[in-house]
């Protein structure tokens, strides 16, 4: 599941039972997460293995679920604690494609004051 650059994805840092379907992660998002399922934000869950996530967002008319299994290699997860972390959009798809994503160069760039 692919998203925009202005989508917070929230990861949970915690493994979950990777028979979880739709109703078990909306419920885990509601109680463990404090989060609101319906908020168009992209969830992210992973596995005990560290070959496979699950992904959750709804698209406003329903809930999507989307589960990657990496043939070869292993995802990059945050430490394991409670709660979750919140990525950007770019470190999404380097998590996505198996990739260090804590590696990525983030840069602010302030606003111009003055313009012309």
């Amino acid at each position: 599941m692919l998203v925009g650059d202005d989508v917070r994805v929230l990861v949970a840092t915690q493994p979950i039972d990777f028979r979880a379907g739709i109703n078990r992660l909306v419920s885990l998002i509601s109680q463990s997460l404090e989060g609101d399922p319906y908020d168009g934000r992209l969830y992210v869950f992973r596995s005990k293995r560290n070959d496979r996530l699950k992904a959750i967002r709804f698209d406003g008319s329903g809930v999507l679920l989307a589960t990657k299994w990496l043939e070869a290699g292993k995802f990059f997860w945050p430490p394991i604690q409670d709660g979750s972390m919140v990525l950007s959009g770019p470190q999404y798809a380097a998590l996505l494609s198996g990739l260090d994503w804590m590696k990525l160069e983030t840069r602010t760039f302030r606003r111009p004051m003055i313009s012309g």
